[in-house]
């Protein structure tokens, strides 16, 4: 992949030795679990851990050098392995934004408040069957995992595609000057991590600065269906496209309905089946679409490809155990993600004629928005015909709260403290034939419910 000296120039390092010149480094990693022989080491400091503390195990395993921000006490054949930066975190990505500069893949770039995930799961598996392709690893697509991604590109590939994730804002901006798009895409941008930004308009702003680290000539499309979003890129003064169901997108869906685990849309009278649940996937499938067509697949080739895609792990999979069925959907959630999960379930119990159960985690990082919302949330279930409700967390009560006032009676609700409360107690509530939505923000560890409803009902 590349020299130690050509690394340590790179990043502008001091080094303890320069015997290692022509040494080639095998590939990049920062994790001790992981490494292999010939691999470079970069110690990372989090808040729970520093990896200048597993520097040593690294050499042990055999790591060729680590790239460290202070000095560590080692012996002087590896203490000469080292290179020295002011920041690790920062030289990873001055590493990744040098690597992607001598790659030859099209950058595919994409953000937003919900979608980022699983519009690129569509999108890989579409092109995949078409081109050499590399894509993030799970949800890798922080200051960490995107220049992780991009650095274990190879050569052959012709297309990456990338997600860029954001709490705070800049971060994007950071990650797309990184990344240099060909394409960029914002999924949408709605009401998440407002402990951060405050307003979705702030949200909103940072989710289209990917714009600014798009190559020369290179393509930003956008959701459509939010005019607040396309009131700001006009602002840009950067040319874009639109996805969605209005007449002025140039990437436009008809006729999109959901039945069950699955859901249609029409794309230039064409209708395309999406073995995926909900309206969100509909749209996910759209965005995916657009990327798709822009790097030459034909609409028979993307209907063809996308017929026996699975849905992302945790994310809205239906899974049927015993005389129960689950909607899994425990990776993340947000006002907008929790309103599809609800409007699936509502359409799945009136198919199956079962009783709608929501067991609901609470959503984080919403700031002093987080009690209406999660108000409001109790209310939605309601409309989408929830039956009965459970809710764990901090916010439980506000849910259950928003339910009552919606007109749930209160003997079909109840609040836990915690997640292993609500499932040392499941069994007491879900009965045979109900169908359960399991929902919550990753903090709220909901695949704990999950794993509890499988074990009281698989036989």
């Amino acid at each position: 992949m590349i020299t130690f000296s050509s690394l340590q120039i790179i990043l502008n390092a001091r080094s303890g030795s320069g015997h290692l010149a022509d040494i080639t480094i095998g590939a990049i990693s920062t994790d001790t679990r992981t490494i292999r022989p010939g691999d470079c080491f970069f110690a990372i400091s989090g808040p729970n851990f520093d990896g200048h503390d597993y520097v040593g195990q690294a050499f042990d395993k055999g790591a060729i050098c680590a790239v460290v921000q202070r000095d560590i006490d080692l012996p002087p054949v590896q203490k000469g392995r080292l290179l020295i930066v002011k920041d690790t975190i920062k030289a990873l990505g001055q590493l990744a934004a040098w690597y992607r500069s001598q790659l030859q893949a099209s950058v595919v770039a994409i953000t937003g408040s919900a979608g980022k995930t699983t519009t690129r799961h569509i999108t890989y598996h579409v092109l995949s069957k078409f081109f050499s392709c590399h894509q993030a690893t799970n949800s890798f697509n922080n200051h960490i995992g995107l220049p992780l991604t991009i650095l274990a590109a190879q050569p052959e590939h012709q297309i990456m595609l990338l997600e860029l994730g954001t709490n705070h804002p800049g971060e994007i901006g950071y990650l797309t000057r990184i990344a240099r798009p060909d394409i960029a895409l914002v999924t949408c941008a709605v009401p998440a991590h407002l402990e951060g930004f405050g307003s979705v308009d702030h949200i909103i702003r940072e989710k289209l600065s990917i714009s600014e680290g798009l190559t020369p000539g290179g393509l930003f499309i956008v959701n459509g269906d939010q005019p607040e979003i396309i009131c700001n890129t006009m602002s840009l003064n950067c040319p874009y496209l639109m996805f969605g169901t209005g007449a002025a997108c140039d990437f436009q869906a008809q006729n999109l309905k959901t039945q069950g685990n699955w859901g249609e849309l029409t794309i230039e009278g064409l209708p395309i089946r999406v073995p995926m649940p909900g309206r969100a996937n509909l749209m996910n499938a759209l965005a995916a679409w657009a990327i798709c067509q822009t790097v030459g697949i034909s609409l028979s080739d993307f209907a063809n490809a996308i017929g026996d895609i699975e849905p992302v792990a945790m994310r809205m999979n239906i899974e049927t155990i015993g005389p129960i069925k689950i909607i899994i959907d425990c990776y993340n959630a947000n006002p907008a993600s929790m309103a599809n999960a609800l409007d699936c379930l509502n359409t799945l119990s009136q198919i199956d004629h079962q009783r709608a159960v929501f067991v609901a985690g609470c959503m984080a990082e919403l700031g002093p928005a987080s009690r209406q919302l999660h108000y409001e949330l109790g209310q939605k279930a309601v409309h989408s015909g929830v039956q009965f409700l459970l809710a764990a967390g901090p916010f439980a009560s506000d849910i259950i709260a928003g339910a009552t006032y919606a007109g749930l009676n209160p003997a079909r609700c109840k609040t836990f403290p915690d997640t292993q409360i609500l499932c040392d107690n499941l069994h007491e509530f879900v009965r045979p034939a109900d169908i359960v939505l399991v929902k919550g923000s990753r903090s709220a560890g909901m695949e704990k419910a999950v794993e509890q409803l499988r074990k009281l009902y698989t036989r």
